[in-house]
């Protein structure tokens, strides 16, 4: 550790709290989830729903793309209803309208306020405390509920089935005819449906908040923010604001403002011999922007069915290729080409750091690798693409189809397979790093890469944690384990520390800068990353003290990313330290942009949608999809563009950067992204919000909302900045292509 020894050993704490808080709060999870209780009887003791026709239900909404067509506890896609939200909405209203017309006579609507407010309130004690699970494990339901039941799960019959009665409907959802079309299946989904608005409703025992902490807003029936929201929400800006004045105090008078060496006459990577391993890396460089192009292609339809619904410009795609699947490959794309730049930069890296050799056989490992994610891409595209035809057969969903889950679409079987092919990599990574350990040198650098690199080997782990039928609640858990600490922190700290490597090989910083940067940045976005997980999950099923830790730990997210102006006049500046460097000023500027929009889109959107009470009305809106866009491709994205596009330069140094195409190309994605946020997304959400926060979730998602004439201008709008983007794309893209399919010289 040497001169290091601090730093390291704030690191290791830093890790130890922060995931003993984690594994802590996830016991917590695992004791306090919702109950799916073994019946919902009526009152003479009749069963109505069973806990088996709950989990079918789960196992039917799955087969339809889950997450990807609507959203379930707030999340998953932003064009359909939340299913909970809208269940709970309707059963509501029924409920009203049987009782009204029992005891008076009339409709709800035509009760004066005195009666109205009388059964509102009688109906809020009942779901509120009268829907709890008794000793024998059932709930007993009124029949006045249980009517209101009946009156409205044939809504979601018909929806999801091919009626013509419901096609406009249909349309203004992006649901195919024919979502589900077995009707037996259709029931489960409805008692799958019930259950989570039933979660969403009921007060947790000997609590006054319900399971899912009073979310989703519904004034019918007292769902409003509980007091701990208001309180972790006042706490989490005081958090902030303490965190940053730590940071400039630690800055200012912590740091060591050393010398920068002089850059050297050439650059020294350049002299390096390539490797057999390196110069196969061409196509993997190939697949990134390939697969880069694709995601953009379908995000751009999946942008279009929100105004179309079931057609692209008048022709009806969507019994084959529907909203939620190409949604599913628009995500599934993003994290396979982001995935795959970061996984090139490593093998670009590890022969530089055995010496400039390649282990026995590692040019043989990679290519294998690339056959391997080639299978797994084409692979589970096609099981998503069986499972929601629905010509998979419904047991084989899960593991070959299609999760339901956003983000972990792939079948279990395909998962598996990229959980093997990312030990794979770690394989190859650590035949040549373990060999550097053996030189004579400081090892403390190589030590944090090696660090990070275990990291995105093994965290995608914790999505196989759970099955077709884990509670929601815990299923989330670990997702987030993915979505949030795989992606967003091991990436960030993989890219920090191979960053550093790269500059300091390079010449451009000092040994000291390249390796305090790297364990400084990574304990900064540990500390508030690994517990921040929990910041997903406040209206998940879990409890207070969750809400507690992510809304605390996801604000101190924020804190490291106000010095990121420095860092991306850095990277900016270093294109300038020698003429050499000159050539590599395309993926310099690709690292300046992460730093810009992780500072916009992870830093001030992400914060916007952090706090208790700003999730609680914004959860499910296109607000989140503002931070998820600027935030995932921002960062991510150009990291992972940077590293191509620099890796290219080097197994092809005869080949230039074309400066009109580069130039397009990256102001494109730059000016499309801000476009897409400024037009469309950011004022679609702000005007939902406006809706949720007054009326209710549900309304805000409703197709009577959602379809007015100035939200679908908004939507229509987007389609200049997504063609702009697009633009961008294909030009960064070609150029990579045009790089490694370049003649060697």
């Amino acid at each position: 550790m040497g001169q290091y020894k601090k730093l390291w050993y704030s690191l290791i704490a830093v890790l130890a709290v922060t995931f003993s808080i984690l594994g802590y709060l996830g016991v917590e999870v695992y004791r306090q989830v919702p109950p799916i209780p073994q019946a919902y009887v009526s009152e003479s003791g009749q069963t109505l729903i069973t806990k088996d026709d709950v989990l079918a239900g789960q196992s039917a909404w799955q087969s339809t793309g889950g997450m990807e067509l609507g959203s379930i506890l707030g999340h998953g896609a932003y064009q359909a209803p939340d299913w909970t939200a809208d269940w709970l909405h309707r059963e509501l209203e029924a409920w009203l309208d049987i009782a009204a017309e029992k005891e008076h006579g009339k409709k709800y609507a035509d009760l004066d306020k005195g009666m109205q407010a009388n059964l509102q309130a009688r109906m809020a004690e009942e779901y509120r405390n009268g829907g709890r699970v008794n000793a024998q494990d059932q709930v007993v339901l009124s029949d006045t509920r249980i009517e209101a039941v009946k009156r409205v799960a044939p809504y979601y019959i018909t929806l999801y089935g091919d009626d013509p009665s419901m096609i406009k409907t249909r349309e203004a959802f992006a649901m195919k005819n024919g979502t589900l079309p077995s009707e037996e299946a259709r029931q489960k989904v409805t008692n799958f449906f019930f259950w989570t608005a039933w979660a969403s409703s009921t007060n947790r025992p000997d609590h006054d908040a319900t399971y899912t902490n009073n979310w989703p807003h519904e004034p019918l029936v007292n769902n409003v923010p509980t007091t701990e929201n208001y309180m972790w929400s006042f706490a989490s800006i005081v958090f902030l604001l303490l965190g940053i004045g730590l940071l400039v105090w630690g800055f200012s008078f912590l740091k060591k403002h050393d010398e920068e060496p002089a850059a050297p006459s050439e650059d020294p990577l350049s002299k390096v011999q390539l490797t057999p391993s390196q110069k196969a890396l061409g196509k993997y460089v190939f697949l990134t922007v390939a697969l880069f192009v694709a995601q953009v292609l379908l995000g751009g339809l999946t942008a279009h069915y929100t105004v179309e619904g079931q057609q692209f410009y008048g022709i009806d795609i969507s019994q084959w290729f529907p909203y939620a699947l190409v949604r599913t490959w628009h995500i599934q794309s993003a994290i396979f080409w982001i995935a795959t730049g970061f996984l090139t930069a490593g093998l670009f890296l590890a022969p530089i750091i055995n010496g400039g050799k390649d282990p026995k056989f590692q040019r043989a490992g990679v290519n294998f690798l690339y056959i391997a994610l080639f299978i797994v891409v084409l692979g589970s595209y096609g099981g998503n693409f069986l499972a929601l035809s629905h010509a998979l057969p419904a047991h084989l969903n899960f593991w070959f189809g299609h999760q339901g889950y956003e983000y972990l679409d792939l079948g279990r079987f395909w998962q598996i397979l990229l959980m093997v092919g990312l030990l794979l990599w770690l394989f190859l990574m650590l035949r040549c790093t373990v060999n550097a350990f053996k030189q004579k040198t400081d090892k403390n650098m190589l030590a944090i890469f090696v660090a990070s690199m275990a990291g995105v080997g093994l965290f995608y782990a914790p999505g196989l944690f759970y099955g077709e039928h884990t509670s929601l609640t815990i299923m989330e858990y670990w997702r987030w384990w993915v979505v949030h600490l795989w992606v967003e922190g091991f990436f960030e700290v993989f890219a920090t520390a191979a960053l550093a490597f790269v500059f300091y090989n390079m010449g451009l910083v000092s040994q000291r800068t390249a390796t305090v940067t790297a364990l400084v940045s990574a304990s900064l976005f540990m500390v508030g990353g690994v517990p921040g997980t929990f910041h997903h999950l406040y209206f998940s099923g879990t409890t207070t003290p969750v809400m507690a830790v992510g809304a605390s730990f996801s604000a101190l997210e924020v804190v490291p990313l106000i010095l990121l102006g420095r860092e991306a006049y850095e990277h900016w500046s270093y294109q300038n330290a020698a003429p050499w460097a000159k050539r590599l000023r395309w993926p310099l500027m690709c690292f300046v942009a992460v730093a810009f929009w992780n500072m916009v889109g992870a830093g001030v959107f992400g914060f916007l949608i952090n706090p208790p009470i700003s999730l609680y009305y914004l959860q499910g809106l296109n607000t989140t999809a503002v931070h998820a866009h600027a935030a995932l491709f921002g960062v991510y994205g150009f990291l992972a563009l940077g590293f191509v596009l620099l890796v290219a330069s080097y197994i092809k140094p005869n080949a230039e950067f074309n400066e009109s195409l580069m130039t397009w190309g990256f102001w494109l994605l730059n000016s499309g992204l801000v476009l897409m946020i400024v037009i469309s997304l950011l004022p679609v959400g702000v005007i939902q919000a406006y809706a949720s926060i007054t009326q209710g979730l549900w309304y805000a998602r409703s197709e009577g909302f959602m379809q007015q004439e100035l939200l679908d201008t908004l939507r229509w709008v987007r389609t200049i900045a997504d063609l702009i983007f697009i633009g961008g794309a294909c030009c960064v893209s070609w150029q990579a292509t045009k790089m490694v399919f370049a003649r060697s010289k």
